[in-house]
């Protein structure tokens, strides 16, 4: 007799189906829910720079090469022209104030001084002459005056006397006329000569101040026109040490050559070309560090002018100078920019050409992976970058260049 066989509803091949499936679909769910979906670049551990950020204090400077300079420096320029008659001091020469360097020849100046000098002295001998003029015309005047008063002093107390006489009819009328006539000529010439002299003490003392300016300028000329031949003495303008190309008797020199300079020995200042682009924060009294000794100076003045995109500064040491500098030494420099201030650094790398400073590679806590992280940089020096924002001390930064990762998000280090 037939037996009906039951049929199986979880045989083997259907489970192995439906977990063929599930599994399946466990893989698709896992994809786009959980898996890094994100792109990947492997790299070797070797050929990259890690460093890590950390907490300190971020000194802003910026480095510079400064050249010694001394700190006084006379130049000596010929103001007039001529031939080197002598030398008197060779480059090298340690120089007191007034010593003279070199002496030039210039026949033809000389001459033209001298015809000056005769010109400006017959000028001022004519003043002096219309001076005197004047003086022997107020003391004649004068002279006159008194000449007057003479008479009037005669005539006043004679006129008097007559005139009591003639009224009592004691002397004759003839006689009192010609004793009147004779003083009252007298008042009227006293009148009319002390108005002349008057108006002439006037004209006379507006004169004597256009003389005396006249002759005061003629005489500071005549001055001016004997220190031409002087210009043709080089002296030392301070004591310090010479410095002058190789002058020789007989060569020849014209107004305004340059024939060297005085430099002050024991003193000096540094001169360092910057930037124009740190312009804005450059000024007078931040200080700069010499790397190599630590020695400390301050910037003392600032050149206004722009050349080639870089300005000048002149820095002065703060304390003593140091041993041992010579003329146009060059020397290594920190010049700060600003107030050293605490906050996160992250040392500065090829990275930043091609981030820009907004994304770097941060290693994950197992160090097997570094990721792009979104970062905000501040201020830089030549070993750091201000961290901003995007960083906190002890991360992990890929630090070189990113040129061969693209646009990966995730490197895989291994």
């Amino acid at each position: 007799m037939d037996r009906k066989i039951k049929k199986k509803k979880w045989t083997f091949k259907r489970i192995a189906t439906i977990g063929g499936i599930a599994l399946v679909v466990g893989f698709i769910l896992y994809q786009f829910i959980w898996a890094d979906r994100r792109s990947k670049y492997n790299v070797d551990p070797e050929k990259i720079t890690i460093a890590e950020v950390k907490q300190g204090i971020f000194q802003d400077y910026i480095p510079q090469t400064g050249t010694v300079e001394p700190s006084v420096t006379f130049y000596l320029d010929a103001i007039e022209g001529g031939t080197i008659k002598a030398v008197h001091a060779e480059s090298g020469a340690m120089l007191n104030k007034g010593d003279v360097i070199v002496e030039l020849n210039n026949l033809n100046r000389e001459l033209s001084v001298l015809s000056q000098e005769a010109s400006l002295n017959e000028s001022i001998n004519r003043v002096r002459q219309t001076r005197l003029s004047l003086e022997q015309n107020d003391l004649q005047q004068q002279q006159t005056l008194a000449e007057i008063d003479n008479q009037l002093s005669k005539l006043r107390p004679q006129y008097e006397r007559e005139k009591m006489l003639y009224d009592k009819k004691l002397i004759s009328k003839q006689q009192f006329e010609q004793t009147e006539a004779d003083f009252r000529y007298n008042l009227k010439r006293r009148e009319f000569t002390y108005s002349s002299y008057k108006s002439d003490s006037l004209s006379r003392v507006r004169q004597l101040v256009q003389l005396n300016r006249s002759e005061r300028r003629m005489t500071e000329s005549l001055e001016g026109v004997g220190q031409i031949l002087d210009n043709l003495t080089i002296r030392s303008p301070i004591e310090g040490q010479l410095s002058t190309p190789p002058l020789f008797e007989g060569m020849a020199v014209n107004p305004g050559q340059r024939l060297g300079q005085v430099d002050k020995q024991g003193s000096f200042k540094v001169r360092t070309p910057i930037d124009e682009i740190y312009l804005p924060r450059i000024s007078t009294g931040l200080k700069a560090i010499v790397t190599s000794t630590g020695d400390e100076l301050v910037i003392t003045y600032i050149y206004p002018t722009i050349t080639n995109g870089r300005f000048d500064v002149d820095m002065e040491f703060t304390g003593d100078i140091p041993d041992g500098l010579r003329r146009g030494q060059s020397l290594r420099l920190r010049i700060e920019l600003g107030q050293s201030e605490e906050g996160v650094l992250l040392p500065v790398g090829g990275f930043y050409k091609d981030t820009g400073g907004n994304w770097v590679y941060v290693l994950t806590e197992g160090g097997s992976k570094a990721e792009q992280r979104e970062v905000r940089l501040g201020r830089k020096n030549t070993e750091y970058f201000e961290v901003l924002e995007g960083l906190e001390p002890g991360d992990r930064v890929v630090t070189s260049s990113y040129d061969n990762f693209g646009d990966n998000e995730v490197l895989v280090l291994n």
